[in-house]
């Protein structure tokens, strides 16, 4: 008993380490967003700001066209994750249900194209976007983010369609529905948990993406916010701590806050799924 009692506090510790481990990034920002210029030179950091101020999200503000970029970020990533579950869905559903050579090999390149670098890809996507006249536009990189995120989404959505029991699906074919008929209205409303969390993942990945948005994004006008936080580093690579602390912490609020409204809808809707099995 005592030996079992030490393991688990052994583990609970181990656990809390590593969540301390991941929280100290963003805490350390939050704390550094509410400091003045004084505290951020001082050479006893502080956890808590002794004297907090707003100065630095008023200046990252006035220096940089945040609320701009942020709505660029929010149009790419919401069409993107749209685009890509509307793709990934049927797709998914296909791959899962039909055991076929080219299936396999469709689910084989969905794992292998994962493992293409970003430098290998960019080129020839940005010819395509160029002879497409799509260039510098938000609609060209919005395709690009569905290019990017479809392999993991077929994935994610692969291994949900094949815990959905075929017998529904017998069952409403015997009812006289088609294929459509039959993924749209029995299958679908099961996937729902994994469409949730496969848009959510598609909407987070391209909400943070830098690279393309940076190559293929000219204008400052349409430039999404990773690239935008960027111009808080000076040429001689002097990064303006305050500003770009406050800016960082803004830009890492709406994943956090999707992530909270659907999370609770996730689980619900996996334990359902269980209950129903």
């Amino acid at each position: 008993m005592r030996t079992s009692r030490t393991g688990r506090a052994g583990q609970y510790a181990a656990l809390l380490a590593y969540l301390l481990f991941l929280a100290f990034p963003f805490l350390w920002l939050i704390s550094t967003a509410f400091k003045p210029p004084r505290e951020l030179g001082s050479l006893h950091p502080t956890w808590i700001p002794k004297d907090p101020t707003l100065a630095n999200f008023r200046q990252a503000f006035d220096e940089q066209p945040l609320l701009e970029a942020a709505l660029n970020s929010l149009i790419a990533a919401l069409g993107a994750a749209l685009i890509a579950v509307l793709i990934a869905t049927p797709m998914a559903y296909v791959m899962a249900r039909r055991r076929t050579p080219l299936a396999r090999a469709a689910t084989g390149w969905v794992i292998v194209s994962q493992a293409f670098p970003l430098v290998l890809v960019i080129i020839p996507l940005f010819l395509v976007l160029k002879n497409l006249r799509l260039i510098n536009s938000v609609p060209g990189l919005i395709m690009v983010y569905v290019v990017w995120a479809l392999p993991f989404a077929l994935w994610m959505l692969v291994g949900y369609v094949r815990a959905v029991p075929p017998e529904l699906e017998e069952a409403a074919s015997v009812d006289g529905a088609g294929r459509l008929r039959t993924l749209v209205s029995v299958t679908a409303p099961l996937l729902a948990p994994g469409i949730v969390a496969t848009a959510m993942f598609a909407f987070v990945t391209a909400w943070n993406e830098f690279f393309f948005a940076l190559v293929l994004l000219k204008t400052p006008e349409k430039q999404t916010l990773p690239v935008v936080l960027t111009h808080f580093i000076g040429a001689e690579g002097v990064a303006d701590l305050g500003p770009l602390a406050a800016a960082a912490f803004l830009a890492t609020l709406p994943s956090l806050v999707v992530f909270a409204i659907i999370q609770r809808r996730i689980t619900g809707g996996m334990l359902a799924g269980a209950v129903k099995n």
